[in-house]
């Protein structure tokens, strides 16, 4: 074929297919490749541990275990051992953000205001999703016709498994090692045996 080739742009080797033809609005640039999916652990660990204010969730999560564990066998019915969760957690959240927002004035001289003590019970309020989870498994055992023993029984091993569970996770979202994760997840099995231990010590 002794027919000419179209000359090509200055910089551009002849005959490539290609350039841009004159008057030809510039290519755009190649788009980055997308992120790698998260793994499902990883996605599991960030629902379990929750962002907004975490140790009040785990907070809230042992003190209504220990409070189970320490009044075990004190209330006759469910009905009170119930209401002596609620009542505890309602108060331990008052009390937990009062503390805060007070700390806060005595360093900044603020003064007390409507707005303020709604600002802290709203950050504090974690603290009743970690109370909610011993309360949550109590209310289901009694639903289901266990005893009041059993269903206290299985309201601390659902907060331990659930401070094992926070451990665990932590370190996963921290990218722990094996040997990181085993140390994690035993210093949360040391923490549930320690709640556990006070029904044994006290009954």
């Amino acid at each position: 074929d002794h027919r000419p080739h179209p000359e090509s742009p200055p910089g551009q080797p002849p005959g490539d297919a290609s350039a841009a033809a004159p008057g030809a609005p510039p290519a755009a640039p190649p788009s980055a490749p997308p992120d790698p999916p998260r793994g499902r652990l990883v996605r599991f660990a960030e629902w379990i541990v929750p962002t907004d204010n975490p140790s009040g969730t785990i907070y809230g999560l042992v003190a209504i275990a220990a409070l189970l564990a320490a009044e075990s066998g004190r209330h006759e019915t469910y009905l009170e051992t119930e209401l002596s969760a609620v009542i505890a957690a309602g108060t331990y959240w008052l009390l937990h953000a009062y503390a805060r927002l007070l700390g806060h004035r005595l360093t900044t001289n603020e003064h007390l205001s409507a707005r303020s003590l709604a600002g802290a019970l709203a950050r504090d309020r974690a603290l009743l999703r970690g109370a909610s989870v011993p309360i949550a498994a109590l209310v289901l055992a009694s639903i289901v016709g266990a005893s009041q023993a059993t269903a206290v029984t299985v309201a601390l091993w659902t907060a331990v498994g659930a401070i094992v569970a926070f451990e665990l996770a932590a370190g996963i979202r921290a990218h722990a090692s094996a040997g990181e994760l085993a140390l994690e997840t035993g210093v949360g099995v040391v923490l549930g045996v320690a709640v556990l231990s006070l029904k044994v010590v006290l009954h």
